[in-house]
């Protein structure tokens, strides 16, 4: 059986920068978790940041620039913590790898998991086209990562 990398947080698990959980309620989703299909990923809690911890956004770029060493994942107080993000991406990687995942649902808008839209640095609200680190490491993996409004287009490739 196929599995599939989520968020853990869209599965009602309180891991977000807040401390919240971004629960989805889906026929999929509980049909999927009921098979055991769904393997649980939060990048930032497993590199080891806090619950909760101050928000973090991409300056200079999206996830493919932090990769790249031209982007980094700063706090709104202004610490650097692109280190715990790339480590928390490669955790993801290695479940992929182990799991032999080639689909991901990741929570949009995220630093770590958008998957085509991520807040612009500015940390006012607006987001911009673009990639969370996490996302894009998946990626260039050849793992393909939707959203989580894009269920039924996973659902389409199982």
């Amino acid at each position: 059986m196929e599995k599939i990398l989520i968020s853990a947080c869209l599965l009602g698990q309180p891991v977000r920068y807040d401390g919240r959980a971004k629960t989805q309620e889906s026929d999929l989703l509980a049909c999927w978790r009921e098979q055991g299909r769904l393997v649980t990923v939060c990048p930032e809690v497993q590199a080891g940041l806090a619950t909760p911890r101050a928000p973090a956004e991409i300056q200079a770029g999206d996830g493919h620039d932090v990769l790249e060493g031209s982007a980094r994942v700063i706090t709104r107080d202004r610490e650097d913590v692109t280190p715990a993000f790339l480590h928390g991406a490669e955790l993801a990687l290695a479940l992929c790898q182990r799991h032999r995942i080639r689909y991901a649902i990741l929570t949009e808008a995220s630093p770590s998991c958008g998957s085509q839209r991520i807040y612009d640095g500015d940390f006012a609200g607006h987001t911009v086209a673009g990639m969370g680190v996490t996302s894009a490491l998946l990626t260039r993996h050849g793992v393909k990562v939707f959203s989580q409004h894009e269920l039924g287009r996973v659902a389409a490739l199982l």
